[in-house]
């Protein structure tokens, strides 16, 4: 194993111990962020930080649902609007397809020639 390997190995590690944040595990492992990103180029290393950033939201998401539990309103509220989109659990509307809009938009451009 090379140099470079080891590095990524312990980054991963520190990557896990600080549930994902890049600019703490470099510091930990003494490697700068350009460098990480260089790795990143590495299509194994990457999806090994993508599984740990999806283990990372597992986690987040995990404390939410114990503020859920433990009777949070503003995590409820907060879970509604996220996760409750599509039940109406809005503040504004949100448009994000062609429900409703006609689809036959046509653009007019006018010309001024005067010079005045």
């Amino acid at each position: 194993m090379n140099k470079s390997e080891h590095k990524k190995k312990a980054l991963l590690e520190a990557l896990e111990k600080t549930l994902g944040v890049v600019t703490t595990a470099c510091k930990q492992v003494g490697v700068g962020r350009t460098m990480f990103y260089e790795y990143m180029k590495d299509t194994l290393f990457a999806k090994q930080v993508d599984d740990i950033s999806n283990i990372a939201l597992d986690f987040a998401e995990s404390q939410l649902h114990k503020q859920i539990r433990d009777g949070n309103t503003a995590a409820t509220i907060f879970y509604l609007k996220t996760k409750g989109k599509r039940r109406g659990y809005v503040e504004r509307q949100e448009i994000t397809g062609a429900e409703g809009l006609p689809n036959d938009i046509k653009i007019e451009i006018i010309r001024n020639n005067d010079s005045d």
